[in-house]
Formats: structure tokens, C-alpha cells, sequence
């Protein structure tokens, strides 16, 4: 029940397929987790999405929720490609990707900020929040505004009215399949 609820909190704009991935940490209690998160990926494929691991440490797992149609045309893009290639990624498939990135987390003295990409954030945000070291952005809601702060507000209220509609849902006995959004 608590992964259930953390998909729930934590990725409702992206079961909803109005953003592409979420991401999230997850406390593991008993070593349960892994065969927990084996069957929320097989359950959510037949929706278009994949449950991922992209870093263990210590008591605490990084679960990445990606749709894997929307995070293909994002990682298909010129200007993504480059921009991710200055940091060693190869684009082939995104599993190869998601491999580049999880040792990008496990290797990176800082985060590596280029996740943004990943979870959907616009590729001048991104840029900008690296240039700019996370300073004088225009704005700030799921992510740091360095471009078009109107449309990230407009987005930013719009994940927000979903996560408390899917909330609410939920709670009242909808059940995560029903929430979700086939691809």
C-alpha cells in the first residue's frame, strides 16, 4: 500500500499522461521493494508505462515512472540528443539510456542535473538551471523557469489539479489501474 501511494503522490500527472515521468524516493523496510516494484512494472506496461530503479542507497531507493512512448520522443530530439550527448549519453534505446543515467547517479559527485530532461522539463530550463547553478530563475514550481514562465506556470497548476483530483480518487477506493491513462 505505501508504493501504491507514492505512485499516487508523487507521479498522478504522469499516470495521467499529461507528463511524461516522475520520479521518487522509497524507503525499503523488509527488501520487499524489489518484488513490489517487479509487479507495479508489469501491471503498468499494459498502460504504456515502466517502473524503474535508478538508484539504490542504503535503506532508500530513486523509483523512476516513465511513459515509455512520450520519453522516446523526447529523447529523440536533436537538441536533446546533443545536449545529452555532452554528458556521454548514446542514444540507441532507452534502456541504454536509463543505463547511462543510472551511472550518472551512482557516479556524480553532484546530481546530475540533466535528469530534468527525463522527467519532461523543457531543454532550456534545464540548461538554464545548470548554467545558472540553480540561481535566477524566473520562477520555480516542479522545476527552476529559465524560459517561458507562463507556460511552466500554467503546467505547474495543471499537475498540481491533477495530483489532488487522483488524491482524492484514490482515496475513495478508485484503484491505481483505473486511474491510469492507456498509452
Amino acid at each position: 500500500m505505501l508504493f501504491e501511494k507514492s505512485l499516487i503522490t508523487h507521479c498522478s500527472p504522469t499516470l495521467a499522461s499529461i507528463k511524461p515521468a516522475s520520479l521518487f524516493n522509497i524507503k525499503e523496510k523488509d527488501g520487499g521493494l524489489s518484488s513490489e516494484l517487479e509487479k507495479w512494472d508489469n501491471i503498468l506496461h499494459t498502460k504504456g508505462l515502466s517502473v524503474c530503479v535508478l538508484r539504490r542507497r542504503e535503506n532508500s531507493v530513486l523509483v523512476y515512472v516513465y511513459r515509455r512512448s512520450q520519453l522516446a520522443k523526447i529523447l529523440d530530439s536533436p537538441d536533446v540528443k546533443a545536449f545529452l550527448g555532452g554528458y556521454g549519453y548514446e542514444y540507441s534505446d532507452i534502456p541504454t539510456v536509463l543505463a547511462h543515467l543510472r551511472k550518472r547517479l551512482g557516479s556524480c559527485p553532484c546530481f546530475p542535473h540533466e535528469i530534468g530532461v527525463f522527467l519532461g522539463y523543457p531543454l532550456e530550463d534545464v540548461i538554464g538551471f545548470i548554467e545558472n547553478e540553480g540561481k535566477n530563475s524566473k520562477c520555480t514550481g516542479c522545476w527552476k523557469v529559465y524560459g517561458d514562465a507562463v507556460t511552466a506556470e500554467k503546467k505547474f497548476a495543471q499537475y498540481k489539479k491533477c495530483s489532488c483530483v487522483y488524491q482524492r480518487l484514490w482515496c475513495g477506493g478508485k484503484s491505481i489501474m483505473q486511474l491510469t491513462v492507456a498509452a
